[in-house]
């Protein structure tokens, strides 16, 4: 019995052909998903970041991250602007963004941000661990640091004015090198962000002056929470590929929950993003971490005293509304 050759209909050749145009259409469609490279700032707040990073949540939703690292907040505004880079993950100071805002008007959506205050610790003011200095209004006339950037230096010099220091200098330093100038007796004080601190004291060079400070100092309650890093997708990403951005969004809350879940679990993920080693992770204290979806009318009307500040400083030289910079798809 010979074997008979298929026979195959034309309306079946259109089905096979149909089916293999959309493969190749769905094909073609995953080979021009693009790189999502997000800024990030090497600081503890990105942890939620680097937890979706290395624990797969963006390739889940078959989303193709990378993280860039930078040396200041300043720079991962500055590759937004000219569209090197996505985004920036929690950690990238609210202000640097503030002043992207005002250079390129509709930058960016704001997908997370960062809460701190005197119960979740980000930023404080430290000294040399042999330091005689007791208070922050024993700072007059000493060499104060603080991190790069125009939001740090704004700060600091708010923290100290509020402590009756009038027309402090500030020494802008990398981040990194705050715990070894305080080792060198190159500055007497620096204001920093965690893990500045725990690394400084696990080393035995320095000591936490005062914690919370932000809070305290330039918003006025210790309570009041402090939205200083901010995670972001340009506007432009979104508006080229609305497909991705709720994928996005998605896996970057998922990486939020296990942080809010399982602290001592994830803060093993510092090592490599930030300096603190995996086995020093324990001692960081985390700031807390807000999706935009779930800000309150208060937490709207604190993140605007914060820009405001720097309206009335004249940092910023217009007026900038947050409530429309919040994604909320």
């Amino acid at each position: 019995m010979s074997r008979r050759t298929p026979v195959v209909t034309r309306r079946a050749a259109l089905a096979l052909g149909s089916a293999g145009l959309a493969a190749s259409a769905f094909s073609a469609a995953r080979a021009e998903t693009p790189k999502i490279r997000i800024g990030y700032w090497p600081l503890s707040a990105g942890l939620p970041f680097y937890v979706a990073l290395e624990k797969g949540f963006f390739k889940e939703v078959g989303l193709d991250v990378e993280g860039a690292k930078f040396a200041s907040a300043t720079q991962v505004v500055e590759a937004m602007i000219a569209g090197r880079i996505e985004g920036s993950a929690n950690g990238v100071a609210s202000a640097a963004l503030g002043l992207g805002e005002i250079t390129s008007p509709g930058l960016f959506k704001i997908i997370c941000s960062n809460p701190s205050n005197k119960q979740f610790v980000l930023d404080e003011i430290l000294v040399p661990v042999d330091s005689p200095i007791k208070s922050i209004k024993e700072l007059a006339g000493k060499r104060v640091a603080s991190g790069p950037g125009i939001q740090n230096i704004v700060l600091a010099k708010a923290i100290l004015e509020a402590n009756g220091i009038k027309d402090p200098k500030i020494i802008e330093l990398p981040i990194g090198q705050h715990v070894p100038a305080l080792a060198a007796g190159q500055i007497d004080a620096v204001y920093t962000l965690e893990p500045t601190g725990t690394i400084g004291r696990l080393k035995n060079i320095s000591r936490i002056l005062e914690d919370g400070v932000i809070s305290t100092y330039v918003l006025g309650d210790e309570k009041l929470p402090w939205f200083g890093g901010t995670a972001t997708l340009t506007t432009v990403f979104m508006e080229k590929y609305p497909e991705l951005v709720k994928p996005y969004v998605a896996a970057y809350a998922k990486g939020v929950k296990i942080v809010a879940e399982q602290p001592d679990e994830v803060r093993k993920y510092l090592k490599g993003y930030t300096g603190i080693e995996e086995g020093l992770a324990n001692e960081v204290p985390l700031p807390g971490f807000k999706m935009a979806t779930e800000f309150s009318e208060t937490d709207l009307a604190a993140y605007q005293k914060f820009f405001d500040v720097f309206t009335d400083r004249g940092i910023f030289t217009r007026h900038i509304d947050v409530a429309p910079l919040f994604y909320k798809g």
